[in-house]
């Protein structure tokens, strides 16, 4: 399932392939370690920044620093912005969580 809120505008072509990573890293995980039924992608967009949220209904990890989810912050970071990965919502499952902020040029990452 995925959805899209907010009103989508162009990205720009390098924070648009890390949203791609971010989002095929999670989903990676989901199948190769949740064991999950179900799980959502959304983008939620807004004037100044894009949230990308993972979440599914399966086993949590019994870490949330593996390599992939490492990945992900490390993404998140480069452009500015933050990722949490935990608990999903009401504790079941796993849930990733990115803020991207969104910049008119990479001297105001950062600020």
């Amino acid at each position: 399932m995925h959805t899209v809120t907010g009103h989508p505008a162009p990205l720009p072509a390098d924070t648009e392939a890390t949203v791609y990573r971010i989002v095929q890293e999670a989903l990676t995980n989901v199948v190769r370690h949740a064991r999950a039924s179900r799980v959502g992608v959304e983008l939620c967009h807004a004037p100044d920044g894009l949230t990308v949220t993972v979440t599914d209904d399966g086993r949590r990890p019994g870490t949330t620093t593996g390599l992939r989810l490492v990945g992900i912050r490390e993404r998140a970071a480069a452009h500015g912005g933050t990722a949490v990965c935990g608990a999903g919502p009401d504790g079941v499952g796993f849930q990733v969580l990115v803020e991207l902020p969104l910049v008119t040029s990479p001297t105001e990452v950062g600020r």
